[in-house]
């Protein structure tokens, strides 16, 4: 695939895309890609649901929303990291779980230590709406005063 020679951009059949964010681990990149072809399958059948998956997809791999080589806003860092939860959720089994870091090592790269505080708040936030369940030990407890590690499940809210 042709990109441009600032690697920001891919360009198909002349037209020109935003390429995902190069700093995303390997692991993480596929199962963000995967899930986004199965979201895009999904459009023909059901676009209603689909759609909404194809949109966190693409903006927890950068493809939208603020453009991954600039530094973030905080609106937009927390809008990435709650995509890239709902996106790594819906492609695992619907039993497991992630850890934040893996939303923070999707948005930050490299400098994802950094982003722990913000990932623990969105998926507090997500929890509030009863999108996602936080966990520690295999139970839910409250991610406002919960301290040391914990995972984040589907919660009752989940959109499909």
């Amino acid at each position: 695939m042709e990109r441009t020679e600032d690697g920001r951009y891919v360009v198909v059949d002349g037209r020109r895309w935003r390429a995902s964010d190069p700093g995303i681990p390997e692991n993480l990149r596929a199962e963000l890609v995967a899930e986004l072809m199965a979201a895009r399958r999904a459009v023909k059948d059901d676009p209603e649901s689909a759609r909404p998956r194809v949109q966190d997809a693409k903006v927890a791999l950068g493809e939208r929303g603020e453009a991954w080589w600039d530094e973030p806003t905080p609106d937009g860092r927390r809008i990435r990291l709650a995509a890239a939860m709902r996106t790594l959720l819906r492609h695992r089994p619907a039993d497991r779980t992630i850890c934040p870091s893996d939303a923070a090592r999707v948005v930050g790269g490299e400098r994802w230590h950094d982003l722990m505080d913000d990932a623990r708040s969105v998926a507090a936030d997500l929890s509030a709406d009863g999108i996602v369940r936080v966990q520690q030990g295999g139970e839910d407890v409250d991610p406002g005063t919960t301290r040391g590690p914990i995972r984040i499940a589907r919660g009752p809210a989940f959109p499909g």
